[in-house]
């Protein structure tokens, strides 16, 4: 197994970033790009499970780490009762707001392994 020494070398890290991506192009469009509250809010949200993510691995003492962990998940739990937001104001179709789902629920999933690793 590979050392991982920076946290760009984090799966969930890259997954993240991934997510961010898709989340900035899909609320650029049609009505969703209009609505510039709950662009603002599930924006922040990704981008923050990225950033506590980064800022995790960065610190020093494992339980700062599992802290700031522990906020990236709860982030990707909030970009998913978001998409639910979206979906229910027709802003995005029901099977794309449910794939977004489920990368965000694979982020947090894999976030929650990291916290538990750090656990032991």
């Amino acid at each position: 197994m590979t050392k991982i020494t920076r946290f760009e070398d984090l799966n969930c890290w890259q997954e993240a970033r991934i997510l961010v991506k898709e989340i900035y192009k899909t609320s650029s469009k049609g009505k969703f790009g209009k609505d510039f509250g709950l662009i603002d809010q599930i924006r922040r949200a990704t981008v923050s499970i990225m950033t506590n993510i980064a800022e995790g691995f960065s610190r020093f003492h494992r339980k700062d780490s599992v802290r700031f962990y522990d906020f990236a998940q709860s982030s990707a739990a909030e970009v998913q009762s978001l998409l639910y937001v979206a979906e229910d104001l027709e802003y995005i179709p029901e099977e794309f707001a449910e794939k977004l789902r489920e990368d965000a629920l694979h982020c947090q999933r894999m976030i929650l392994s990291l916290i538990k690793h750090y656990n032991k």
